[in-house]
């Protein structure tokens, strides 16, 4: 149940979940009728692996949910009811073969098969379809995601997509009529709504299809053979063209909210036509920008060159991804692991000031939105809130990288306990699990690359003087007190800096190899100061 500031100030937020709430309450000002809940849907094509780019879609259109539940809330406070179905257009043929998979030469004799009856190339699962769908769920269930999950091919080979297509097959040429005037002379000379699958071939075909009888679902087409072939279009004999699917899917499923990527900004338009032709209306739904790589080009499921779920999760955190997925839906930014140290801090960052903030400003809060995934306490702030790391992202990366690549986490937590109380895994799980992704940071990004370069004279000459006043302290001065130090030795004119950005950025190349790092008071701290006086006498010695 939530209170009424919670709701007053979720109907009036400008936070991004917030407003997509509020345009998809005014679909239904007095709620949905029968007290049914308002369905919200993603779609996925498991043509290749699951990427970020299939997850950041359901964690979006949760957030969205989340924040309807409380804008849609009655007078009692308690939530709006809400479904979310996570549908796999499985029933689709196979364009051509995956780059990142193996078996490639079995996948090749299978194209234009619907997705589901091809198998799979791993030889773990009964299809490639299911493959690829077991992966989807299985994050989507380690996420926490309260989903149902819908499979195209077990709606349209139970029949329990029969009547929609029925519907489709009776409005034929009205769909053909809105789809013809878009697509070009060559293509439009073969389209036809609905494709039949070959009896003889198991392919999805892209032929010119005569509607023999709509109330019975038959229909007449030209076989790969040259055959004339009149068959049913139900019980899975039959494949909708893409547009026309995602419409009767909104039609069939009753679905009241789909977001989907700017590259299907022409889909909604003509699907939301088709959708009215078919007795529905189209969805609310918020068109998002596309994720790009680390050299600015569209993610491909079939390329592979985005990061995959597993490799965000293997150097960064589950909360880092959706912190970092979070932001901006409407901006496109690009994807790679360079991004992840930066998400991290930046979510534990929100997450601690959560509590001091007033309830308009937590609901911009990613962080709070995030913790909402999960708890479905309906608390105020959600469970978690207000809880901080006692080293950040950054500064973990930093004390790894100078420790090696051959470092291991007992090494790492045996430094913090220089900066940390009661230092040990079990005190600080959520630190722990970053350690082994630092380790793992470290050892395949930093390490092959790190190169601390020699002084100049100036900047030798200011290490020294740090040396000597580090030699002079007592070895548990405070993080803030070793700041000061560094910040004092910095303004000193002798030493020639311009600014202190640059004093800095010295010690950054000379003691740590990198060209950015973190207070280095902090660092000093955590990685001893009899320690940090080695890496200065080895930086003075190049």
């Amino acid at each position: 149940m939530f209170d009424a500031d919670l709701i007053n100030a979720a109907r009036t937020s400008k936070a991004w979940p917030f407003q997509e709430a509020q345009r998809l309450a005014k679909r239904y000002p007095g709620g949905k009728p029968d007290g049914a809940p308002v369905l919200f849907e993603t779609g996925y094509g498991p043509s290749g692996l699951p990427h970020i780019g299939t997850f950041q879609e359901v964690l979006r259109t949760t957030l969205v949910r989340k924040a309807y539940e409380i804008v849609a809330a009655d007078k009692h406070g308690n939530p709006a009811p809400t479904r979310l179905v996570a549908f796999s257009d499985d029933m689709d043929g196979l364009r051509k073969v995956p780059d990142n998979v193996p078996n490639k030469a079995m996948l090749a004799e299978n194209l234009h098969k619907p997705l589901s009856r091809i198998p799979d190339p791993f030889e773990k699962f009964e299809s490639f379809a299911a493959h690829n769908n077991a992966m989807l769920r299985d994050f989507l269930d380690r996420f926490g995601f309260d989903y149902e999950f819908v499979a195209s091919s077990s709606q349209y080979n139970s029949g329990a997509f029969d009547d929609a297509l029925r519907g489709v097959l009776r409005n034929n040429q009205a769909i053909l009529d809105i789809m013809l005037p878009t697509l070009r002379a060559e293509r439009a000379a073969t389209y036809a709504p609905i494709m039949p699958i070959s009896p003889t071939t198991g392919h999805v075909l892209q032929v010119p299809v005569e509607v023999v009888d709509a109330d019975a679902g038959i229909v007449r087409f030209t076989d790969e053979d040259g055959a004339v072939i009149e068959q049913s279009a139900l019980g899975g004999m039959s494949k909708l063209q893409w547009k026309v699917d995602f419409a009767m899917r909104w039609v069939a499923l009753g679905v009241d909210y789909e977001m989907y990527g700017k590259d299907l900004t022409d889909t909604g338009v003509q699907s939301g036509k088709i959708a009215r032709v078919l007795g529905g209306n189209k969805p609310e739904g918020l068109i998002y920008e596309l994720f790009l790589d680390a050299n600015g080009e569209k993610i491909s499921k079939s390329k592979g060159n985005g990061l995959t779920i597993e490799e965000w999760l293997t150097y960064g955190s589950e909360e880092s991804l959706g912190h970092y997925i979070y932001a901006n839906p409407k901006s496109a930014k690009q994807l790679h692991v360079g991004v992840i140290p930066r998400a991290v801090d930046e979510y534990w960052q929100f997450r601690a000031s959560i509590p001091e903030q007033p309830v308009d400003k937590q609901l911009g809060n990613p962080a709070w939105n995030l913790l909402r995934v999960k708890d479905e306490s309906g608390a105020q702030p959600p469970v978690g809130a207000g809880d901080t790391l006692p080293v950040t992202y950054g500064l973990l990366l930093n004390l790894v990288g100078v420790l090696g690549a051959e470092a291991d986490r007992d090494q790492v937590w045996s430094y913090l306990g220089n900066y940390v109380e009661d230092a040990r895994p079990e005190s600080h799980p959520d630190l722990d699990v970053l350690v082994g992704k630092a380790l793992a940071y470290n050892h395949d990004f930093v390490a092959p690359t790190l190169v601390k370069r020699a002084p100049a004279a100036n900047e030798a000459a200011a290490l020294r003087a740090l040396d000597a006043r580090l030699a002079e302290v007592p070895a548990d001065m405070s993080a803030e007190d070793l700041q000061t130090i560094v910040y004092e030795i910095g303004k000193v004119e002798a030493f020639g800096f311009e600014s202190l950005r640059d004093w800095f950025k010295a010690q950054y190349e000379t003691l740590l190899g990198s060209a950015q790092g973190p207070r280095m008071g902090s660092f000093i701290a955590l990685y001893g100061v009899e320690n940090s006086r080695k890496l200065i006498a080895e930086a003075l010695a190049r």
